[in-house]
């Protein structure tokens, strides 16, 4: 049975963007730049952090660091190999039973999140909408023209290829084609409600704002680490393309 810990470590090496996905030997066509290990190393910390946080583990930060440098410094352990896994089979079965109170409280959390950030995001739509430049649809959505185009418009079956920018209300960006340099290309019925309905209104050359509800973006569960629940989005969609 793996540990909570090395669980923890495993999903470190699965979130790391530096994780190999193909693992064919290529030649390289110029030498590798040296990497900045300081970067690299707060960046290993705050993903292990974060899995503790998330876990709601409450480690030793001295003990934890103290066992790394023992490690790296070729030092013998602090405690015999008997006893740790003792100790880390009493964590085990703590956990376990600490599983279900852990699951509730999060979504308790996730749960006055999403009042909060609904709340919050309704104020932000409400002033929004009183703006001259900004439509509001039936179901929600805002969106504002910043450039018309003249080629066709989507429909719910064909594939667009399109450049983009999300923000939160607050501005903080949680994704970008553009900061990429690089258009995706999807199904405009395989990405959230407000993303449909808005493909929808644009032309081929088109750049919209769109303005987009919590309960036509990713609702009270949100997205990943950077989209909480109940949050409201801000997306600049340009539509370079539709691929039948």
């Amino acid at each position: 049975m793996k540990s909570t810990l090395s669980l923890a470590l495993a999903a470190l090496v699965a979130a790391s963007p530096l994780t190999a996905q193909d693992n064919t030997v290529k030649p390289a066509e110029s030498p590798a730049a040296k990497p900045d290990m300081e970067k690299v190393s707060y960046f290993i910390g705050r993903q292990i952090g974060g899995q503790f946080k998330q876990q709601k583990i409450d480690i030793s930060l001295e003990n934890f660091t103290a066992a790394v440098q023992d490690v790296l410094g070729g030092k013998e352990p602090k405690y015999k190999q008997e006893e740790l896994e003792a100790a880390m089979g009493v964590f085990e079965k703590y956990m376990q039973s600490r599983m279900a109170e852990i699951q509730a409280e999060m979504q308790k959390e996730a749960a006055a999140k999403a009042v909060e950030s609904k709340a919050a995001g309704s104020k932000f739509l409400a002033e929004n909408g009183k703006r001259p430049e900004v439509k509001t649809t039936a179901s929600g959505l805002q969106y504002e023209v910043i450039k018309q185009g003249d080629g066709a418009k989507p429909v719910p079956t064909d594939k667009v290829n399109v450049h983009y920018h999300g923000t939160l209300v607050n501005g903080k960006v949680f994704d970008s084609s553009v900061q990429r340099g690089e258009p995706i290309t999807f199904g405009v019925q395989e990405v959230i409600k407000g993303w449909t309905e808005g493909l929808q209104l644009m032309s081929v050359g088109s750049k919209f704002k769109f303005f987009i509800p919590s309960d036509l973006a990713y609702g009270d569960n949100g997205a990943g680490t950077d989209i909480g629940p109940g949050e409201t989005l801000v997306f600049e969609v340009e539509l370079l393309k539709i691929e039948k």
